[in-house]
């Protein structure tokens, strides 16, 4: 098998925020795919999961809520980082009923996007140790 580097997954439907994160990322030497929506960020799930995942709220067709409850209900666990550019108290309270792991208000901070992504990571880890080596 096949050993791939850690990395992380953009959705969102604007091309500009794609673009601007993806270089955000690429300056912490972080390897990063974007995807234009959430049924594209699907349908390349056979190629292997991320560490991460960072999606907009408000897109389209489904909302990073609405995509996060599908990866969940098709047992894929992806430590899942909300963007939005609404700020709104009931979002941060269905983000933590539904595992999101962090919510984080446009314009985005690299400082928090960073120690968010760092922390969302180490998430990512300690669980796949948990859950041991798979047959």
């Amino acid at each position: 098998m096949p050993v791939t580097s850690p990395w992380i997954a953009i959705v969102d439907d604007d091309p500009s925020v794609l673009k601007a994160l993806q270089r955000t990322l690429r300056v912490r030497a972080l390897l990063s795919k974007t995807f234009g929506s959430a049924r594209e960020f699907l349908a390349s799930l056979p190629d292997g999961l991320p560490e991460c995942l960072i999606v907009d709220l408000q897109m389209p067709e489904m909302t990073g809520l609405e995509l996060h409850h599908q990866l969940t209900r098709s047992g894929i666990h992806i430590p899942t980082i909300i963007i939005t550019a609404h700020s709104d108290i009931r979002l941060r309270e269905r983000s933590e009923t539904a595992g999101i792991f962090a919510v984080l208000f446009k314009p985005l901070q690299n400082a928090s996007l960073f120690a968010t992504i760092d922390a969302a990571a180490r998430h990512d880890a300690a669980i796949k140790i948990e859950r041991g080596p798979r047959s």
